[in-house]
């Protein structure tokens, strides 16, 4: 018989918390999850029997974060083996992150077709849930901390290149719609979409009209079935990748692609990611774009690289050097002549991990129910794994994040077996 395990404390549902609740997992799967009351009157009383109430804890579904580029001093752009990028997975997985995506950035394609082919070995043995490509199809004016120099048109070859490396873990891709060769018949967004791999929208210069063309184009074929689902629930809606970061800012007079965005999430085309760490973007920011298009339509992510976890310090993110200071990671940039000013190079990913932007969010107001929504079940839906991971409900993957009053991680369950936490 599979041994039962029970988690008691506040727990975090889909639209609600509640105050004395349990969950009740058997063989990795949760078997029951509500009141103690309910799960009394549902014969879990024998389980319940050596479990004593939790009131100062919260107990919450595992984490799932879609863009994420390494921690514990791995960067996953960088792993030449699985074992060199396993450090990234276990750093995020013992602060509650039991379901990754491993992020690439812009690189050689030669590179970035033997990493996708490194990280699948990863997504096989079941410690990644797979891949996001971010790049090499970027807007040069918004690159960001992108090498300018491997920058390139839209390739249909190197997508199927990239996905056949990654072995059908290749989840999503992030691309910029005014890009040559990305959109229309015969573009990067078709070849994505027919290889069961989301478009995201991100580092780009467009204008509005352009990132329309590209959401339309991309919504009607996720419509009218178009891709791969492996046996999964369907993929989709397509993602912005990191709003407002690497993109043209939103004026009045010229919207660019938020006010596309922004719009396409509002009516259900999109979801947007949001690195609601409080350096990306302002918790205010994060507040307003929740109560514009609601927690459903909402990504919340890390956008993570090497130095999350650990110390501040020198840094490589694929090509590019970077220097983080005080948690904030920025690309290196040459010393200045004598007395001249510094100049601080472009943000280059996160040190955070995602309970602490669901802490960040929820401390900027976004109710509590919506900030872990949005870093649990609103990923699962985007990654086609509803009823799979993202939310406590039976038949789902015993994957749990117990943490204390100040979301600070206490207990993580991956599968229903506890993940080693020390250091967290």
């Amino acid at each position: 018989m599979s041994e039962v395990v029970v988690v008691r404390g506040r727990l975090v549902l889909a639209s609600s918390v509640v105050d004395d609740g349990v969950v009740v997992a058997s063989g990795g799967r949760v078997e029951f999850a509500g009141s103690v009351v309910d799960a009394l009157e549902a014969g879990h009383g024998p389980a319940l029997e050596q479990v004593a109430p939790a009131p100062g804890t919260y107990v919450l579904p595992g984490l799932v974060d879609l863009h994420n580029h390494g921690g514990g001093g791995a960067s996953f752009p960088d792993v030449t083996t699985a074992a060199e990028a396993l450090p990234g997975v276990l750093e995020h997985r013992r602060h509650g992150t039991t379901t990754l995506v491993a992020s690439l950035v812009t690189a050689q394609p030669e590179v970035l077709v033997q990493r996708a082919g490194v990280l699948a070995e990863l997504a096989e043995a079941g410690e990644i849930e797979g891949l996001h490509a971010e790049g090499p199809f970027l807007s040069y004016r918004r690159r960001g901390a992108h090498n300018p120099a491997d920058l390139q048109e839209g390739s249909v070859e190197l997508v199927r290149d990239l996905a056949a490396a990654a072995r059908g873990y290749l989840r999503t891709m992030t691309v910029a719609p005014e890009v040559p060769g990305v959109t229309g018949p015969g573009g990067v967004a078709e070849a994505l979409v027919e290889a069961g791999v989301l478009p995201s929208l991100g580092h780009t210069d467009g204008t509005t009209e352009q990132a329309e063309a590209l959401i339309e184009q991309v919504t009607t074929a996720l419509g009218a079935g178009a891709g791969h689902t492996t046996g999964r629930h369907p993929l989709g809606p397509m993602t912005a990748t990191h709003l407002f970061n690497g993109m043209r800012p939103l004026h009045h007079r010229q919207p660019g692609p938020i006010a596309a965005c922004l719009a396409a999430a509002a009516r259900g085309d999109m979801v947007v990611e949001l690195v609601g760490d409080g350096v990306h973007l302002d918790p205010a920011t994060v507040r307003s774009v929740f109560d514009m298009v609601g927690a459903d339509q909402i990504l919340l992510v890390t956008d993570a690289m090497a130095a999350a976890g650990v110390a501040d310090g020198s840094y490589e993110l694929g090509p590019m050097s970077v220097v983080v200071h005080e948690g904030v990671a920025r690309i290196a940039m040459p010393q200045a002549a004598p007395g001249e000013p510094e100049e601080e190079g472009p943000i280059a990913g996160g040190t955070a991990h995602l309970v602490d932007v669901v802490r960040c969010a929820v401390r900027g107001g976004v109710p509590l129910v919506d900030a872990v929504r949005s870093a649990t079940a609103v990923p699962a839906r985007v990654l086609g794994l509803t009823g799979e991971v993202g939310a406590l409900v039976p038949g789902a993957r015993a994957d749990i994040l117990v943490t204390d009053a100040d979301l600070r991680p206490l207990r993580v369950l991956r599968h229903g077996v506890n993940v080693d936490v020390a250091g967290a």
